[in-house]
């Protein structure tokens, strides 16, 4: 098996949801003008895609498991190919939502595939470690690159053709992973797909009566009976999977404290990213008037540091392990975006937005990788393709809640602005419920306890020591910690994986 070629597959496959998301991000204010999409309406560009994305990410897992992850991979990658080829064609608003809903049913395939297969080519230890920081390290690259790629794309050409590029990319991966990825075994079982409905419309009724309540307010009925209809859907969703024989989200996933807070603080943080990328965007375009171009180039400060910062993450993680090093990168991120949210329309680039837009960087490439090693730490081989898509679920439930609550907020206290003044407002308002976003995740991760720090303890097993983590039997918040195998010199080089190994756990 050529881990190697596996491990470039994996990353450009999942560079190819990312560098999309990001090429769409410098292209909505052209989208907005050129297909004539209202103010509340541009969301659902994004919204579409993510609804889909989130809703049928944990069936497409648990097809994975089934039906087989090199199968799904290559079904993935042929309809995200498929549906942006379709997208690049849209001739409307309703094409184009349709296309990007479509795309996203193909990211629910590809993302968990690509995670899964991580999972099971790498083992727990270093190996997986280095494998889950490039995994993060790519995202920051990738949106780095389609930032600015998107953006140049869009002033030079149009913005149609980041998406147009995705056509030999797809092509290119369904050859390589015929070609160098084995088919993993199959196991019986059927596919819950009353858990996906529910999940997904129960999802999109939540999306759908929170942008409507920026235009209607929250009185409106429509409104109204789209929340209460969201909530009733997502209880019959948890209702479903207590029963169901093969769910596409064991509950059981939940029952470990530290990947149930991990998966909540998911949520929270791309909540406030998505915020941060959809928003500043507007800022940059419609009161700085930059074009796409430099608009792309405004985000280098955040997106070079992030991937500077991501590729310390195996070294800091040895050092100080995921718990410290999580709730650094949210600490770091949350003061970069309060920062950020004080932002005006006369306010200067480098002190308003560069700077802040460092710490954001920063605190992104030290909470990424911690956060996805938590959300599948000790998940049995059996549910590493449900474990990945709940980690997945998490990411997109954050993208697409998280802008429909934003986009809510945005206009509270907008009443008599206009123009740019009004976008300066929305900004202001919704980067600020964003700071809030993180400081949530952060009191939650010291809450629920992985942020706290836990109780190392060794364990002779024949002729090696494997190290343990365990929450304090008493509750206390103040354990002692053991000595780390990483900062002794006398550990052998067995000891010093299992320490690696509890680091990732941590």
């Amino acid at each position: 098996m050529n881990k190697r070629a596996i491990l470039a597959i994996i990353l450009f496959s999942y560079a190819m949801i990312v560098l999309d998301t990001s090429v769409v991000l410098t292209g909505l204010p052209q989208i907005h003008r050129e297909l004539g999409f209202s103010d509340s309406g541009l969301a659902w560009v994004q919204s579409a895609y993510t609804l889909t994305f989130g809703g049928f990410l944990l069936l497409a897992a648990r097809g994975g498991d089934i039906a087989g992850r090199r199968r799904m991979l290559v079904a993935g990658l042929a309809l995200f190919t498929v549906a942006s080829l379709a997208i690049g064609a849209a001739a409307s608003p309703a094409q184009l939502v349709l296309a990007r809903a479509v795309q996203g049913l193909g990211a629910a395939i590809l993302a968990p595939s690509t995670l899964a297969l991580l999972q099971t080519t790498f083992a727990e230890g270093a190996e997986r470690t280095h494998a889950v920081s490039l995994y993060s390290a790519t995202a920051g690259i990738a949106a780095s690159v389609g930032l600015v790629l998107g953006g140049v794309l869009a002033e030079c050409l149009s913005w149609r053709a980041g998406f147009l590029l995705n056509l030999p990319i797809g092509a290119a991966m369904i050859w390589a992973a015929l070609r160098y990825i084995p088919e993993s075994p199959r196991s019986v079982g059927q596919f819950d797909v009353a858990g996906a409905l529910t999940s997904t419309v129960g999802m999109g009724a939540l999306v759908y009566g929170f942008i409507r309540s920026a235009g209607a307010g929250w009185t409106d009925p429509l409104t109204q009976g789209a929340l209460l209809a969201g909530l009733l859907l997502l209880v019959a969703f948890v209702i479903n999977e207590r029963g169901a024989a093969q769910p596409i989200m064991p509950l059981r996933l939940l029952a470990n404290r530290q990947r149930a807070s991990a998966y909540a603080a998911r949520v929270l943080f791309l909540g406030a990213m998505i915020g941060f990328f959809f928003f500043t965007t507007q800022y940059l375009q419609a009161v700085r008037h930059y074009p796409p171009s430099l608009t792309g180039l405004a985000f280098l400060p955040m997106t070079l540091v992030n991937f500077a910062v991501a590729l310390q993450v195996p070294r800091l993680t040895r050092r100080h392990g995921n718990a410290r090093l999580l709730a650094a990168g949210l600490a770091v991120c949350f003061a970069g975006m309060a920062w950020l949210s004080r932002v005006e329309a006369g306010s200067a680039y480098w002190l308003a937005v560069a700077l802040p837009m460092v710490l954001i960087g920063a605190g992104q490439g030290m909470t990424l990788t911690p956060l996805t090693a938590a959300g599948i730490a000790g998940v049995p081989a059996r549910d590493a393709g449900a474990a990945s898509g709940v980690v997945n679920v998490a990411h997109q439930l954050g993208n697409s809640l998280g802008l429909a609550v934003l986009v809510a907020l945005a206009g509270a206290g907008a009443r008599g602005l206009h123009g740019a003044a009004l976008l300066a407002h929305r900004v202001t308002t919704a980067l600020s419920a964003s700071s809030a976003f993180l400081l949530l995740a952060l009191l939650l991760m010291a809450r629920l306890g992985c942020g706290k720090k836990s109780v190392l303890r060794q364990r002779s097993r024949s002729n090696a020591t494997r190290l343990t983590m365990e929450p304090p039997s008493t509750g206390d918040c103040h354990a002692r910690r053991y000595p780390h195998p990483s900062r002794t010199g006398r550990l052998s080089g067995g000891r010093r994986s299992a320490g690696r190994a509890c680091a990732l756990r941590a």
